[in-house]
């Protein structure tokens, strides 16, 4: 799959089979969200990876939106140094974010993005369940696994988004 394909074709997976995630496709995924860009070069990001079942359930009850980690073999939760990079740190771990979910696709596997950060209650909870050290603080979690669905491409181009000079 190239890489405009592996853009297109990105979409949130909610279903998973129950085959586990390889330590190869997983340092992959991490390796691609490292290598995003930085305010700086700061790196702000920090990953925990989440596999085992009580953990994966704690996040259940601690986020609305993500049921579907009862069939998720894994999930990674992003955490942001809030001291290294100034005021970047959602910009710099959102780049982190997609080009983990990008090199997903191209390894074939489905991914969700779950927001916690700006929910405080979400952010306590998760910073409360996985012992997170201040100034740290959980942005996001995103649901890993092979998938059990394919929603194929989705036509997002909106012309009536694009400006040329001015507004």
């Amino acid at each position: 799959m190239d890489a405009l394909d592996v853009l297109f074709t990105r979409r949130s997976i909610r279903k998973y089979t129950d085959e586990a995630v390889s330590d190869e496709d997983l340092h992959t995924m991490l390796d691609a969200a490292m290598n995003a860009p930085s305010a700086n070069n700061n790196q702000p990001w920090h990953f925990i990876v989440v596999k085992d079942r009580d953990k994966l359930n704690g996040i259940m009850e601690a986020h609305p939106y993500t049921s579907m980690l009862r069939q998720a073999p894994m999930a990674i939760v992003v955490v942001a140094d809030t001291e290294s990079s100034s005021s970047y740190f959602q910009q710099d771990c959102a780049a982190a974010i997609e080009n983990l979910l990008l090199a997903a696709k191209a390894l074939g596997l489905g991914t969700v993005w779950c927001g916690v950060y700006p929910n405080e209650d979400r952010v306590k909870a998760f910073i409360d369940l996985f012992e997170i050290p201040d100034p740290c603080v959980p942005l996001a979690v995103i649901a890993v696994g092979h998938p059990a669905e394919d929603k194929g491409r989705a036509d997002r181009y909106k012309e009536s988004r694009v400006h040329h000079d001015t507004w």
